[in-house]
């Protein structure tokens, strides 16, 4: 109980109280130290749902785990009733114990389950200490709406979350009304044109690509790393597969750019990410020991298929027959046997190898060419596990649509490619690229666009 005195210093310093679900914590275990001098709650019924999760390999279990460590050095020996400080500026944090639930709940509410618990330990919180806001934190949207039926205020943990998908960073401008005399430079020389010499070109960053345009004359151009020139863009080709449209130039440079050891690529269905991807991995494959493809191992609507006959490569077929298909999309493209032999080889000869990210924990990748397809369905956790696998001579690349996500607690805001593209930017080994128009078909096109 908080005494009197106690509740008057919490109504003037207005510190709060968070009550955490589940899903949070196994979202981000080092989420105690993200409230600042708020305090936290954790429901009993928290950590018994943990206790089914600290088993296993992965990033959940993981969480799980480095949770309840922290946790338990943070308490000591006994955990008293107003909790352990979790320390210099930070609040306190208890455990609650299990109490009678909610009437309102236990009417209301079909059934008796973990969610309903925790949202009955919040609103007992609420009723007990009504000096200060009560605050229930979880990634589960229909909790959040229950919490909020009751009156209780509920908000998504936005800690790593990006501010807004429409002001997320592109990777390309278009510049219009530019002088002539400076396209023509471009295609002269275009080492020879300075960043100052395009007053229209405010604060650019490492690695961006722009469109120079004057009436029917335009000029594609990037910013390599920190030189204060721009280059020249042309329409590259890579293994049999060239850009398209000018996004898929800028792509395809950067891919095949050495110096750039971090690329993310978004777009829409059928933008041509994932192939660009591969086929500047071919086009490079002498740079590289091997090229990996890896995709998250989220089904559709996640709706698990269940268990599946054969090995773990039998078992992960149908999940990464995407990638599979955008190899026999080069394969056509070759035209002659002698790539096509090249490729089979790579793949016979594991230099060519497509694997699971679950088993990357621990790997240390030296001059490979990484490829994740839908990294969307990533955490920010996730990601950043995959690139600090990046050893000496290895390149990564992310590809995924941040609007079509499958993981259950992950949106176009805080999922790991919107996270780690709000992070790299201005970095000069990284580069990324919006692709804007679909490639695939007339129809993926329009499907795209009205469906």
């Amino acid at each position: 109980m908080i005494s009197g005195m106690e509740a008057e210093t919490l109504v003037e310093t207005g510190v709060k109280l968070f009550v955490l679900d589940t899903n949070v914590i196994l979202h981000d275990s080092r989420c105690l130290k993200q409230f600042k001098e708020h305090d936290l709650a954790i429901p009993i019924t928290v950590l018994e749902e943990l206790d089914q999760f600290k088993k296993g390999n992965g990033e959940i279990h993981h969480h799980a785990r480095e949770f309840l460590r922290a946790l338990d050095e943070l308490t000591g020996d006994i955990l008293c009733d107003s909790g352990a400080n979790l320390g210099e500026g930070l609040g306190n944090i208890r455990v609650i114990l299990g109490s009678e639930p909610d009437p309102r709940v236990e009417n209301l509410l079909l059934s008796d389950c973990a969610d309903h618990r925790i949202l009955s330990v919040a609103l007992r919180l609420k009723q007990a200490e009504p000096h200060r806001q009560v605050v229930l934190v979880t990634k589960d949207t229909n909790l959040r709406l229950k919490a909020k039926s009751f009156s209780l205020p509920a908000q998504d943990y936005t800690t790593d979350k990006a501010e807004s998908v429409e002001r997320l960073y592109s990777g390309k401008r278009t510049l219009i009304g530019l002088p002539s005399e400076l396209i023509d430079r471009i295609y002269d020389d275009s080492d020879c044109v300075q960043m100052t010499d395009v007053p229209m070109l405010i604060e650019p960053k490492p690695n961006e690509n722009f469109v120079l345009k004057n009436g029917s004359k335009s000029a594609m151009a990037t910013c390599r790393g920190t030189n204060r020139f721009l280059t020249r863009v042309t329409r590259p080709t890579a293994f049999g597969i060239t850009a398209r449209n000018a996004e898929q130039a800028f792509a395809l440079t950067a891919l095949l750019d050495d110096s750039i050891q971090l690329v993310t690529l978004t777009g829409k269905a059928g933008s041509g990410k994932t192939l660009l991807a591969l086929a500047a991995g071919l086009e490079c494959r002498k740079n590289y020991r091997q090229i990996l493809l890896s995709r998250p191992t989220v089904p559709l609507s996640n709706k698990d298929l269940g268990f599946l006959p054969g090995d773990i490569s039998a078992k992960l077929d149908p999940y990464m027959q995407p990638l599979f298909d955008n190899l026999s999309v080069i394969r056509q493209e070759q035209g002659t046997a002698d790539r096509n032999d090249k490729l089979q080889e790579m793949l016979d000869n594991q230099k060519l190898e497509i694997t699971p990210l679950a088993y990357i924990r621990g790997r240390s990748l030296q001059r490979v060419f990484f490829i994740i397809d839908e990294a969307q369905n990533l955490t920010p956790h996730e990601v950043k596990t995959i690139i600090t696998r990046a050893g000496e001579g290895t390149k990564i690349i992310l590809t995924g649509d941040i609007r079509q996500i499958d993981h259950p607690y992950l949106d176009s805001r805080s999922n790991g490619l919107t996270y780690l593209i709000n992070r790299m930017v201005g970095q000069s080994i990284y580069a990324h690229i919006a692709l804007e128009k679909s490639e695939r078909s007339l129809l993926a096109e329009i499907a795209s666009d009205l469906l």
